[in-house]
Parts: C-alpha cells; sequence; structure tokens
C-alpha cells in the first residue's frame, strides 16, 4: 500500500480527491489519458537528463557548462518546432579556488598529528589569504548562543552545528526541515562577520551522513566578506566534540573569487496556442546547478520534464488553445536573477499569464500538485484528478503561497503556480553535493513526473473557465 505524505507546513491548505471521471470544458478526458500514458512509456526526458548532466555536468552561473546548457535546451526545443526566445540576464560569476581545513591544535591532540576536515566553500564566501589562515573555533548550536557568547567571536571561526531534522523529511516534512537548517547557512556567515569573527562554518545542511559537504548560497555583505564553508557532519560533530575538551584551532583555506557579472539567458520556448495564443501557461525548471555535482535533481530533472511536457504533445499531435511556454531559468541559485529579468520584462504583460508550473524540488516520486489558488477553483481540477489518479498523482493542494523560487515575482503579482508534490525524503541526501548525479534519478519517477507536468500543463491550457488571480491574500 502506498504511504501517503504528510502535509507540509501552510498558510492554508485543502486536500480533495476526484471521485468522478467527467470532463471540463474544453478538456477532452481522452486526450488527457493518451497524454500521460504516452509520457509514462517515454524515456525522452530521461535521456535528455543524460544529456544535460553527463555531457555539460555543473552549471554554476557564469561557467562554460551553464552556456553550454543554454545552447543544448534552446537547439532542443527548436527541433521540436517551437519559437525559442534568449532572454538577457546578467549573473553573477563567483568562482570555487582551493578549500582545505585542519585541525591543527586540540586537547589531547599526539604530537605531529593534525586531522583533515571535509568542507566546501559557500556561494558567495569571501577568501583566506593563499596560505590560509590559523583561528581558534567556537561552536555554537543557535542564533540565541552566538549572541550570549558574542564577547567570544572576534578574531576566531565560529561553527553552526546545526543538525538537519530527517525525522522531519521522512515525515512529508522536508521543506520545512531544509528552512530551518539553511537558515543558518544563509545568515549564519553574516551575523558571525558582524561580531567579528574571521570565519564561519555551518554543518551541512542534508540528511545522508556520508561525509560529504552541502554548498548553497550565502547572505555576505560586501564589506565583510569573510570565508564561510560547509563542513561534512561527521567533521562538524568532530568539532563540536573537541572543542568540548578545550581549545580547539583550525587552519582554513579558501581562495573563491567573485568575478564581474557574466551574460546568461533566460532559455523561453513557446509552444503557440490555437485560439487563445496570447494567454500563456508557463512550465519551467531552473537551468543552473552548483558547481560540486551535475545537479541531475537540482534541477535539471526539472528543466528536461517541462521540455517533455512539448515532446509529450507533438508525439500526439495535439496543440493547445493557449499558449504553453517552457522556460529554463538561469540563476536560481546564487541570485535569481533570470526570474527578476522575466518579471520585468513582462510586467506588463502579467495578466496575459493564465497560469505558472515549476518543478525544482527533485525527481522523486510524485503524488500530485500543490498550487496557490483560490478556493472557488478548487472544484476545476477534478477532472485532471481523475486522470492521475491511476499513477498515485491525484493529490492536489492548495495553499495559499508557494513561494517557489523562480514564480514567487509571478506569484505575488495573482498569477496561479502550481508546483509538483513530490517525495522528497531522500533529496536533501544529495542535494548541493557531488553526489546529485544522474545514477540518483530514478527512470519510472522521472516518467510519472512527466505525466504528471504533461497532464497538468495540457489542461490548464485548455481550461474553458478562468482559474481566477490569487492576489487578494498577499
Amino acid at each position: 500500500m502506498t504511504r501517503k505524505p504528510l502535509l507540509l507546513t501552510v498558510i492554508a491548505s485543502s486536500i480533495f480527491a476526484a471521485s468522478a471521471f467527467a470532463a471540463a470544458p474544453g478538456n477532452d478526458p481522452a486526450a488527457l489519458v493518451k497524454i500521460r500514458d504516452t509520457a509514462l512509456a517515454s524515456d525522452w526526458a530521461y535521456e535528455r537528463l543524460a544529456d544535460m548532466t553527463d555531457l555539460i555536468g555543473p552549471r554554476l552561473s557564469g561557467s562554460a557548462g551553464e552556456a553550454a546548457a543554454v545552447r543544448q535546451v534552446a537547439d532542443t526545443m527548436r527541433k521540436l518546432g517551437a519559437t525559442v526566445t534568449l532572454e538577457p540576464v546578467k549573473v553573477p560569476h563567483w568562482v570555487r579556488g582551493v578549500e582545505t581545513g585542519e585541525l591543527v591544535e586540540y586537547k589531547g591532540r599526539p604530537d605531529g598529528v593534525s586531522q583533515r576536515v571535509v568542507l566546501t566553500a559557500l556561494g558567495g564566501s569571501g577568501a583566506t589569504p593563499a596560505s590560509g589562515l590559523n583561528a581558534q573555533v567556537i561552536v555554537v548550536r543557535n542564533f540565541d548562543e552566538l549572541k550570549a557568547r558574542a564577547a567570544e567571536v572576534k578574531g576566531r571561526i565560529v561553527l553552526f552545528d546545526v543538525p538537519f531534522d530527517q525525522f522531519m523529511a521522512d515525515r512529508g516534512l522536508a521543506g520545512p526541515a531544509y528552512g530551518q537548517g539553511s537558515n543558518y547557512r544563509s545568515n549564519g556567515p553574516r551575523m558571525a562577520a558582524q561580531l567579528g569573527a574571521v570565519a564561519a562554518l555551518v554543518r551541512s545542511v542534508g540528511g545522508a551522513n556520508y561525509r560529504i559537504a552541502h554548498t548553497g548560497a550565502t547572505r555576505l555583505d560586501d564589506n565583510a566578506r569573510i570565508p564561510a564553508a560547509a563542513v561534512s557532519v561527521e567533521d562538524a560533530m568532530l568539532m563540536s566534540r573537541l572543542a568540548a575538551r578545550g581549545p580547539l584551532t583550525m587552519r582554513l583555506t579558501l581562495t573563491p573569487q567573485t568575478k564581474p557579472d557574466a551574460d546568461s539567458f533566460n532559455v523561453i520556448a513557446d509552444f503557440p496556442g490555437t485560439d487563445k495564443p496570447g494567454e500563456i501557461v508557463i512550465v519551467s525548471g531552473h537551468l543552473d546547478s552548483w558547481d560540486l555535482g551535475t545537479g541531475a535533481h537540482d534541477d535539471a530533472a526539472g528543466v528536461v520534464g517541462a521540455m517533455a511536457v512539448v515532446d509529450t504533445l507533438k508525439k500526439l499531435n495535439l496543440r493547445p488553445r493557449r499558449t504553453i511556454r517552457v522556460i529554463a531559468w538561469a540563476n536560481e541559485e546564487n541570485g535569481t536573477r533570470g526570474a527578476r529579468a522575466y518579471l520585468e520584462s513582462n510586467k506588463a504583460k502579467v495578466e496575459t499569464h493564465f497560469a505558472a508550473i515549476e518543478s525544482d524540488n527533485g525527481a522523486g516520486r510524485p503524488f500530485g500538485m500543490r498550487m496557490s489558488v483560490g478556493p472557488q477553483a478548487v472544484k476545476l481540477f477534478a477532472p485532471l484528478q481523475a486522470v492521475l489518479q491511476p499513477i498515485g498523482a491525484g493529490t492536489f493542494r492548495r495553499e495559499d503561497v508557494l513561494g517557489t523560487g523562480d514564480l514567487s515575482g509571478l506569484e505575488k503579482a495573482g498569477v496561479p503556480s502550481f508546483a509538483p508534490l513530490l517525495d522528497t525524503s531522500t533529496y536533501f541526501h544529495y542535494h548541493h553535493t557531488a553526489a546529485d548525479t544522474f545514477d540518483k534519478v530514478d527512470k519510472e519517477d522521472l516518467r510519472r513526473h512527466v505525466a504528471l507536468m504533461a497532464s497538468t500543463t495540457w489542461f490548464l491550457a485548455n481550461m474553458e473557465e478562468p482559474i481566477g488571480r490569487w492576489s487578494e491574500l498577499r
């Protein structure tokens, strides 16, 4: 029996299930079934995932890999017959350098012994001298403790030893668990710098303790850009134990560079509608990834899932009423500048956006969709749920705000937004690590993902009754 995930924390939510297989005006249930089944029988998305991850690899903003991915996606969508536009975006260009850590002094250390620490620089980190720096480590477990020990921070390395709550993740609450941990990665180094720390470390935000480090962006002020890194869970625990014995000194070397902003693009591919071509349904993922792994789950799977919507419809020779717009967003990971550029260029045309979908939570098994729509719109999706129920993806959950990375601006402007409701219990095992690679994506789960994305996109593109803008609660 399939175990249903517990609900994520939301402002408001409702779960509803369709009991009757009935068509909404403009949506033929037979066409929806064909879309679902065609996606389930296809490995097109899986093959494109291999192209992106195996042939290109990491795709951090400003890198050669990101530029290659722009060309690859654009070329693929042109071959499908979509109208492709490359929307220019200036993106951050941060380059990882040398990154080493070594525990060189601690109580009970045998002569001639030191211990290597597995770590990786956080995006936006400042640099140590090329020769590194030596400083004592102070370990804190929350922001209150940091403030209470503020007098001890100046001239030291602060380690935020905050565990990721895998118990929550295992019970359908991976998102909130990640939010709790990533708060220290995002804000901890800046707060440590304000108190005079010479560097900051955070315990990796993830649930698999295999002595790998999880990178991610941090929010340092330009005038206090101290070195900042994530250490593996095991090394954070080791440092906490050693610090409890007595003074602990680390030699830290981080040599990243922040270069001038680089030129990049949102890849926008339009599959024109028939009788309502001026109305747009976005289906999307973000093209960039961190530089440690190949970004298979985060977010190549989301991009190829969106691309596969058009491939599925082409196989069936189906044309939507509204224009389906596939977007591979630039720079989600360390700036969201692609989303901001799109919103700026479309601020006078937001009302033409009927709905928007973003997939950015990996490629775990899908259970349905999260959606920020008004309560009155809930019943409109019953026919779509009926088609998706046989593959276990018929749970559609209404929330006031999804807050997805690239759609948040459009959502605040009132565009009804959607995101796949996925099994994320193991997503943060690999998230932002060297282990986020092609082999971690299950082929069958990705097929189901495409079936959900394609069916939902088609349904939205052919709805007769408007969903309504969902801005009154913001």
